[in-house]
């Protein structure tokens, strides 16, 4: 599949996500959507959806509005987001995990 199609359902994908975050009482915050190539490279993520628009760092707060930083926190969302569509990919999987990332897979790459 050609990137825009992708890049255009992992953006619906993740306005569905955080809809279902608010609505059981969680306060999503975007932290990362875009990085550049340079600083992906930097982070030594060369490879980093992030830099495809395949990807979002979310921040998630409780509704008195404590951070939640742990993956744990994020599981039932990681699952919800797994589900919405083939391909896409919870950070909380990965081998070091990384509860707030949600992407998508593109050509191989997490």
């Amino acid at each position: 599949m050609a990137l825009n199609p992708l890049q255009w359902n992992h953006t619906h994908d993740v306005a569905v996500l955080i809809l279902y975050m608010i609505s059981l009482g969680y306060k999503p915050r975007l932290a990362y959507a875009l990085r550049s190539k340079e600083e992906a490279k930097r982070l030594g993520f060369e490879n980093s959806n992030h830099t495809r628009y395949l990807a979002v760092d979310i921040d998630l707060f409780d509704r008195n509005g404590k951070y939640l930083p742990d993956t744990e926190s994020h599981r039932i969302f990681g699952q919800y987001w797994k589900q919405l569509r083939e391909g896409n990919v919870w950070g909380g999987d990965f081998e070091k995990p990384d509860g707030n990332h949600y992407s998508h897979e593109y050509q191989g790459v997490k």
